[in-house]
């Protein structure tokens, strides 16, 4: 496995970021170009996994971990406002 990165809690933070960023339709599933549909549920339950993750690490991050995880929530949250605001092309299962 030498062309796969090392996996830290930071990759592991952004990782999840970015899947929930794909739910919500704001990134384009790997090997595609195009957004997919958004799929707002799968969007909110990564945004609280990140969140319990904050929570349950309380006090054992490093502060660039604590700060990233920090900032990596709240974009996540604004995004997810204004996707669910927005409605559009919205698919739930």
């Amino acid at each position: 496995m030498a062309d796969t990165p090392h996996i830290t809690f930071s990759l592991f933070v952004l990782s999840l970021s970015a899947s929930a960023e794909i739910h919500m339709g704001q990134l384009p599933p790997p090997g595609s170009d195009e957004p997919a549909a958004q799929h707002l549920t799968e969007a909110a339950h990564l945004i609280e996994v990140i969140a319990m993750l904050e929570e349950k690490t309380a006090g054992n991050l490093e502060e660039s971990e604590e700060g990233l995880i920090s900032a990596v929530l709240y974009d996540l949250r604004m995004r997810y406002v204004e996707a669910s605001r927005a409605g559009k092309r919205v698919v739930e299962p």
